[in-house]
């Protein structure tokens, strides 16, 4: 019996989807017999009578339709694919928090039929987590956004689908259900004095690299051999991060290396390749264990000489070439525990509250020199980071005196 040309699609069913066959492609509905499949379904046959050419067209009709046949977890899966490689491992984590949130819901939608009202869905599910902040579910709503706006530079996603999510208003402070963390604070130097001795040496001075020339974390712990420049100065080295958080806006970002950086980086130089970390977590075990065995009270057995010596050719199979945003954090929060178990109470304190070292440079020099200080581009950035504006205001409260005295003892009431 010849096949039917001219036959209207039927719905069919896999799994807990609704698809109708057209043209050797499945065009997705939605969920089985929900009212949103039963919709697309009826807008998909209502297009294809409008125009009868399309049951027979040797084409995708996903532009006639605006239907397609990609699904969301489909999509997030080809984004990942393709921009993992190119991102740090901190925005690998967010996008996949991101992305798991969005597939639990919708994973199984079409990414054309991917709303607004879905997306308000999906961000109030990260709400009622419970553990992300404000600020945090609103930039998760704008990576799933980004991640759209992606499939439309690869034609997989109608552009129509993110100019109607792009007008999804963030959520605003005080919205029910919502928090906001309290503004971080930076560390004083005496609670990082304090630390010191806990850490190992590599950590230890990468704290105080760090906390000397306001890095942000990212930057020290991606510091290699080849990126340190010895021949620009005489008195000075410079640090040259291959790439940084604002290249986009201030281009190449120099930072300068005094006398007390120098004396910390420089025995870390040693016997190491040019694209080597300097501070690296290998040395840092190393260091480990040169410690033990310097506190050790018994005798060496031959089974430990072997292997430190096994140890000497790869110091850990866990360990990695580069600290990252975790490890480093982790290190510091270690050596917190270890000095609170040895009776020194110290405060919890993390690696980006270094970084709000700028308020000590605007107190002594300035609000200006606290940006050149971070390498932001605005001063507005550096107010962030930099707390000593109330420090100078109540400063200037205390040394106010009244230029109009004079004239008020004239004007006061006789008793």
């Amino acid at each position: 019996m010849p096949k039917l040309q001219n036959r209207l699609p039927k719905k069919c069913r896999d799994r807990n989807q609704c698809f109708s066959w057209h043209n050797g492609k499945r065009i997705y509905h939605g969920v089985w017999a929900s009212p949103e499949a039963d919709a697309s379904y009826k807008r998909f046959i209502a297009t294809l009578l409008a125009n009868p050419t399309l049951l027979h067209a040797d084409r995708d009709v996903r532009a006639e339709t605006c239907e397609s046949d990609t699904l969301i977890a489909e999509l997030c899966d080809a984004f990942l694919q393709h921009r993992e490689p190119r991102l740090d491992k901190s925005h690998v984590l967010h996008f996949r928090r991101a992305i798991g949130f969005l597939v639990d819901m919708f994973g199984n939608v079409p990414v054309d039929e991917f709303s607004p009202k879905k997306l308000k869905i999906c961000r109030s599910q990260m709400v009622n987590v419970g553990t992300l902040c404000r600020k945090s579910v609103n930039d998760y709503v704008r990576r799933i956004i980004s991640i759209f706006a992606w499939g439309v530079e690869e034609e997989t996603v109608n552009p129509i689908v993110v100019h109607a999510l792009r007008e999804v208003r963030a959520l605003q402070k005080g919205e029910p259900g919502t928090f906001d963390n309290p503004p971080r604070q930076e560390v004083s130097d005496d609670v990082v004095k304090r630390t010191l001795p806990f850490m190992s040496p590599t950590v230890a001075a990468m704290t105080q690299v760090q906390r000397l020339t306001g890095m942000r974390p990212s930057e020290i712990y991606r510091m290699t051999v080849e990126d340190i420049d010895q021949t620009r100065d005489t008195d000075l080295w410079y640090y040259v991060p291959k790439s940084h958080k604002t290249e986009r806006f201030i281009g190449e970002k120099p930072i300068p290396l005094g006398k007390p950086e120098q004396e910390l980086i420089a025995p870390y130089l040693v016997g190491k390749k040019a694209s080597e970390a300097i501070f690296s977590p290998k040395t840092a075990i190393l260091e480990h264990f040169a410690a033990r065995r310097a506190s050790r009270k018994t005798k060496i057995q031959p089974s430990q000489l072997e292997r430190d010596r096994r140890n000497a050719s790869n110091p850990s199979g866990r360990a990695g070439d580069f600290y990252d945003s975790n490890s480093y954090r982790t290190a510091i929060s270690h050596a917190i525990q270890k000095g609170n178990r040895a009776g020194e109470l110290i405060p919890a304190w993390t690696p980006y509250m270094l970084r709000h070292a700028g308020t000590d440079a605007e107190k002594t020099s300035g609000l200006g020199r606290a940006q050149a200080l971070l390498g932001h581009k605005t001063a507005n950035v550096t107010k962030r980071y930099a707390h000593g504006q109330l420090a100078i205001a109540a400063q200037m409260a205390r040394e106010r005196k009244n230029p109009f005295a004079d004239a008020s003892e004239e004007c006061k009431p006789e008793v």
